[in-house]
């Protein structure tokens, strides 16, 4: 099962603007970013090995090995995709008047950003977030001010760092007291 997830909803007749249950959910913790040029994104996520579903494989999408969920639809896909989506997914609205970022690392009181973006930066900001795989010919510029933290990753590499030296000291010591508190040790 993939750690971290990226659901992107591509709903070219959906107005950000406009009013519905899932579209004030949306609204309320997302980052708008008016001025996205998101043409050739869905391509290009397919090529990262995106996988195409529909509302009603969107569960059995999001339980399995899939760390990037690519979906079509309207409003009731939107509702569908915000009941999927947890604390570690991203999720990527693609809309008539523009694109909201939604979920993990996304500052939720950024609100609109008048950056102009592409589909590379779009690209690049979704796989830095999701932990996906990007290739040497990626020319995007990750948008930190849609991010809550632009060191993210950083910090992930200076936790597992911190947590390999706190390992490496009790296995020289050869005292193994917190795991023997343990039935599974």
């Amino acid at each position: 099962m993939a750690e971290k997830k990226a659901i992107i909803l591509e709903a070219a007749s959906l107005d950000l603007g406009a009013s519905s249950e899932a579209l004030d959910k949306l609204n309320k913790k997302a980052v708008i970013l008016a001025n996205a040029d998101a043409a050739g994104l869905v391509d290009l996520l397919k090529g990262m090995g995106g996988v195409c579903t529909d509302a009603a494989g969107l569960e059995a999408a999001t339980g399995g090995d899939n760390g990037l969920i690519l979906i079509s639809g309207g409003d009731a896909e939107l509702a569908a995709v915000l009941g999927a989506a947890d604390r570690r997914t991203l999720v990527v609205v693609l809309a008539a008047n523009g694109v909201a970022l939604y979920g993990l690392a996304i500052n939720n009181k950024a609100g609109s950003i008048d950056r102009a973006v592409n589909a590379q930066d779009l690209m690049v900001t979704i796989a830095t977030i999701a932990d996906l795989e990007i290739d040497a010919t990626c020319t995007g510029a990750i948008i930190y001010q849609a991010m809550k933290n632009p060191n993210l990753k950083l910090d992930e590499i200076k936790k597992l760092k911190e947590a390999l030296i706190r390992m490496e000291s009790v296995i020289q010591r050869d005292n193994r007291e917190p795991w023997d508190k343990h039935d599974c040790a």
